[in-house]
């Protein structure tokens, strides 16, 4: 494969790029992603509890909650996905039971 700069480096990229800039980038954005994803199956398990159990208030509330540790999740790497994964947990186990 031809190197676009005409010099072959062991390293995978560029002495004028910022290495820890795009590292620290890229850890915010998967963070984001997972957490954001998570987010989304539990607002579309939450419309569902709403539409198939007819429990639109249950489901409003779960949403609501969906957001407040959507917010946590994202204000703690440390927590991550964690926090709104125990309201899609929640949300699934009302579409079983309820």
């Amino acid at each position: 494969m031809a190197e676009s700069g005409g010099t072959s480096t062991d390293s995978a990229y560029h002495p004028d790029m910022d290495e820890e800039a795009h590292e620290t980038t890229y850890v915010s954005f998967t963070h984001f992603a997972t957490v954001g994803a998570v987010f989304v199956v539990s607002c579309v398990v939450a419309l569902a509890v709403g539409g198939v159990k007819h429990a639109w208030v249950s489901s409003l509330v779960m949403i609501l909650l969906n957001i407040v540790t959507t917010f946590i999740g994202l204000s703690s790497p440390r927590l991550a996905w964690r926090p709104p994964a125990v309201v899609l947990g929640l949300l699934l186990l009302m579409m079983v039971f309820y």
